[in-house]
């Protein structure tokens, strides 16, 4: 009785989780030393991600009771996943980014705001640029017909001031 209530609050630990990230990776950690796990840990851990190794069956229960579909294809072998609560790709980009220094962190796939993206879409998400640089760049593409026009009416305002300028001094001379 014991077991099945300790199983019942992992699955419900585990719904809350899923229901309160904004982005969260699989992965498989097959191969991970010590040192390479804790280093893992380390830089997710400064990123304000947290990371858990999860049982399939618990997780995809908790997936399926909070709406998350088409993980279960990704739930085979070892499982961590890395939750992200505040940036949608923060897992992603740390992840990926030690992925590709050490060949035993495979990317099984992401949830990103409830939808199951796979391997490759986890990582895209990775290669995005950080939030307020695609910020910018936008304030800055919906700035720029404004500047055109301050320029040409300010053009105009500057040819009336020149020509006034040629009048007086005419007169003068």
């Amino acid at each position: 009785m014991a077991v099945t209530a300790e199983k019942q609050a992992a699955v419900a630990e585990l719904k809350e989780k899923l229901g309160s990230i904004k982005g969260a990776v699989l992965a498989d950690y097959r191969g991970l030393n010590v040192a390479d796990a804790t280093k893992l840990r380390r830089s997710l851990r400064e990123a304000g991600i947290e990371f858990r190794v999860v049982k399939n069956t618990m997780t995809r229960i908790a997936a399926q009771e909070v709406g998350i579909q088409g993980l279960d294809a990704h739930l085979e072998g070892p499982t961590a996943i890395a939750f992200g609560y505040k940036d949608p790709v923060g897992p992603a980009k740390v992840l990926s980014e030690f992925a590709k220094g050490n060949k035993n962190l495979v990317i099984k796939a992401g949830i990103l705001e409830g939808k199951v993206v796979d391997a490759n879409g986890v990582r895209v998400l990775a290669d995005l640029p950080p939030r307020e640089v695609l910020i910018a760049k936008m304030l800055g593409s919906m700035q720029a017909p404004i500047t055109g026009l301050v320029n040409v009416l300010q053009g105009n305002i500057r040819n009336l001031v020149y020509t006034l300028e040629a009048v007086r001094k005419q007169k003068e001379a």
